[in-house]
């Protein structure tokens, strides 16, 4: 193990370090920078933590006040200053995107969660994002609802790379493998370049254990289980994952250039005593 540098262990085992949050002084001072040497390879753009640095920050301060004074409206300023520090991480990671020749070095910007049960509105959105980033390896998320799944589909067989968010459950993730697969059969009929697109389903992990710790509190019998749901969850997924990334149809994609749909196991830092200290 590489104590000295734990990134480039997990990078040695063929793990990809992304960072779930991004804001113009991180950018600014360098420290996205340090982060990409030191082996992160991708970074998303995370509403909560993005609102909270908008409130908090003084590096949009001047931008805020000037915005305001031409009598923008509050909405559109953030997407605009969210849009700029996703172009901003995006030029910072993009020596990683080169490196990787399109595998890695990605930065995500998700739609506005309001219209998560609009298909239409969120395959416009999502247009609208991936067009105002205008950089090659920004990728746009799209939430796994009812409503998202067929515009998730609709914009991989566009030919855009997409990062499927806020998935917990394994039935749920099943169907996002099969929206990214039957979209890319969409795009192969329509004569695209499998090879460029790429995806990645982004399943949550410390929020399973957080909502079914909740559930097992007054059960001493099944303390046990506190903290065990979240990782068994995820090697079902993963055991999915195998599954559906093979067998004649994949097999069909891939010779025709398609890119496995990687999962992004998603997670916050964990502060319970009772977990082990890895988690």
């Amino acid at each position: 193990m590489n104590k000295a540098n734990p990134i480039a262990e997990l990078r040695r085992l063929g793990q990809s370090v992304w960072l779930d949050q991004i804001d113009r002084a991180m950018i600014q001072s360098g420290t996205l920078a340090r982060y990409r040497d030191a082996g992160v390879t991708g970074v998303t753009a995370n509403p909560t933590i993005f609102a909270k640095a908008l409130e908090t920050s003084e590096a949009y301060a001047d931008d805020v006040e000037r915005r305001l004074a031409r009598r923008q409206d509050a909405e559109s300023i953030v997407w605009d200053l969210l849009i700029e520090d996703v172009q901003a991480a995006a030029d910072v990671m993009r020596p990683v995107y080169d490196r990787e020749r399109g595998g890695d070095g990605f930065v995500s910007i998700e739609v506005s969660p309001e219209i998560a049960g609009d298909t239409e509105r969120t395959i416009d959105a999502a247009r609208e994002l991936q067009m105002r980033a205008a950089r090659p390896n920004v990728m746009v998320k799209i939430p796994a609802t009812p409503a998202g799944l067929p515009a998730i589909q609709a914009r991989i067989a566009e030919g855009a790379n997409i990062n499927v968010t806020l998935i917990f459950a394994v039935e749920r993730y099943v169907k996002v493998v099969e929206a990214y697969l039957a979209g890319l059969e969409e795009l192969r009929k329509r004569g695209g370049d499998l090879r460029t697109v790429h995806s990645v389903a982004s399943f949550f992990v410390s929020r399973v254990d957080t909502k079914v710790d909740r559930l097992l509190e007054g059960r001493p019998e099944l303390a046990h289980l506190r903290g065990k749901a979240a990782i068994a969850n995820s090697k079902l997924a993963y055991e999915m994952f195998s599954q559906l990334h093979s067998g004649p149809r994949w097999d069909a994609l891939r010779e025709a250039g398609a890119t496995v749909q990687r999962c992004l196991w998603a997670s916050t830092s964990t502060k319970n005593p009772s977990y082990r200290d890895v988690m």
